[in-house]
């Protein structure tokens, strides 16, 4: 087998006819988003356009949204707050991790804690029939 591994999906290696083509749109329209701040792509030491896989699948939901007659202003404000929620669900996973392994440490402090000593003084068990008495100050 080669060693060529297919490139992840944050990895620019669509120029911009290809990219045009597997979103659906023109290479016109790709750079008219472009200039409009909606997309992002990387660049070449030439200057050339370069996507990646997010960038189509971002390319995709911006022609659906737009063909669904959502101005441009409202598909920048819901690519906000994609990313907004991506970050956050992060940041919850983060938080989950850090909580999960705090109890885990708890868990683990308990478990090597000493038994608590009983106060109490200790009386056989087996003497039949007789009561005790455990008398305290109020303070």
């Amino acid at each position: 087998m080669s060693g060529f591994a297919m490139p992840g999906p944050d990895t620019r290696v669509y120029v911009i006819s290809v990219a045009a083509e597997l979103s659906g749109l023109h290479p016109q329209t790709l750079r008219s988003y472009e200039r409009m701040g909606l997309i992002t792509p990387g660049r070449t030491t030439g200057g050339g356009r370069r996507y990646s896989a997010t960038d189509i699948e971002r390319l995709r939901m911006i022609a659906d949204l737009t063909s669904a007659g959502v101005g441009v202003e409202g598909v920048r404000r819901l690519l906000d707050l994609e990313n907004q929620l991506g970050a956050l669900r992060a940041r919850n996973e983060e938080l989950q991790a850090e909580l999960e392994a705090t109890r885990e440490a708890l868990r683990a402090a308990v478990a090597q804690r000493p038994a608590p000593l009983n106060k109490l003084p200790m009386l056989p068990s087996d003497l039949p029939g007789q009561s005790v008495v455990v008398w305290r100050r109020n303070r």
